[in-house]
């Protein structure tokens, strides 16, 4: 164990921790979305946070924009990150929407049981990989440096880069405003009433039908928003990407407490802190190993997660 390689980095290990959290935390809110909702694991969200990070590449390449290209001004910065945010959440809900329609509404019209959603979400998601894979021909795809990473102040020797406060940001605003909407809009009452029983809320004129697809909708955008945020940051996207990406996103929303928004957001915070500290202590080959081993030892003692608390019964 390299305890100094741990000390020694530790303000850089946290922050970059915290950047990749912040992007497991958007990807685990569809996750926890759907799975309060429906009781299902979306398997397929993780192609759709792989789609996005096309769509918003593509949408910077139709702007004359690639991985050659020296993106100068703030306007610029600008203009690539809100074109990106709507190419990807666009793409990314379209691409949730679709595989809701296609894959698993019918079959809830005819009641299959539920390894038949298993099965039908793990196709989609193969499914998906593969398209975009033979789409792409399997290759890598890098581009532009949309912000130049640079510290903008230090806290306790705690550097604060520009990308850091960008992806915080943007994923602190964007959970605030789907915890908004889900506990104080109408809408957001409609999830919460099918959520905690889709029998009752049918009753009462809930259509059942309109708030998953909301639902799909929601969580593709929050995958889409992920996505600029993986592309801004790390600045290259390839077919199979949403695997892994995927995988610890469920990790986050399970560890927080699957069904419950705001343990996605802590979930996915910790996960990203503790892979990085893993690197810094064991090495880098060591960093996806552990954050399963904590999701493991953590559901040893608290099965529900840390918040444990299911979307039909959240509060505000």
């Amino acid at each position: 164990m390299d305890f100094d390689g741990l000390f020694g980095n530790f303000p850089e290990l946290t922050m970059t921790g915290l950047e990749q959290g912040a992007i497991y935390a958007l990807v685990a809110l569809g996750y926890t979305l759907v799975y309060g909702v429906l009781r299902l694991i979306n398997f397929a969200h993780s192609e759709v946070f792989m789609i996005g990070t096309f769509a918003a590449m593509w949408s910077w390449g139709a702007l004359g924009f690639d991985q050659n290209t020296p993106v100068e001004g703030v306007g610029s910065v600008l203009l690539l990150i809100v074109v990106g945010l709507a190419a990807g959440a666009l793409a990314s809900a379209a691409t949730a929407v679709t595989v809701e329609l296609v894959a698993y509404r019918p079959l809830r019209r005819h009641n299959a049981p539920p390894l038949a959603f298993l099965i039908t979400a793990i196709g989609s998601s193969l499914f998906l990989a593969e398209l975009v894979g033979i789409l792409t021909k399997r290759a890598p795809f890098g581009m532009p440096t949309v912000i130049e990473t640079k510290a903008l102040f230090s806290i306790g020797g705690f550097k604060i880069t520009n990308s850091a406060v960008l992806v915080l940001a943007i994923a602190l605003l964007m959970l605030l405003a789907l915890d908004l909407f889900v506990n104080r809009t109408r809408m957001g009452k409609g999830i919460r009433a099918v959520a905690q029983d889709p029998d009752t809320a049918a009753l009462m004129g809930i259509n059942k039908n309109r708030i998953i697809l909301l639902v799909f909708v929601l969580g593709g955008t929050m995958a889409g928003v992920a996505a600029l945020l993986w592309d801004v940051r790390y600045g290259f996207t390839k077919f199979n990407i949403g695997f892994l990406i995927g995988l610890k996103a469920f990790a986050a929303a399970v560890l927080g407490g699957i069904g419950n928004l705001r343990g996605a957001l802590l979930g996915g915070l910790l996960l990203g802190v503790v892979e990085n500290y893993a690197s810094g202590l064991f090495g880098g080959e060591w960093k996806d190993f552990t954050g399963f081993v904590l999701l493991v030892i953590l559901l040893m003692f608290r099965p529900t997660g840390l918040l444990g608390e299911s979307l039909g019964r959240a509060r505000a």
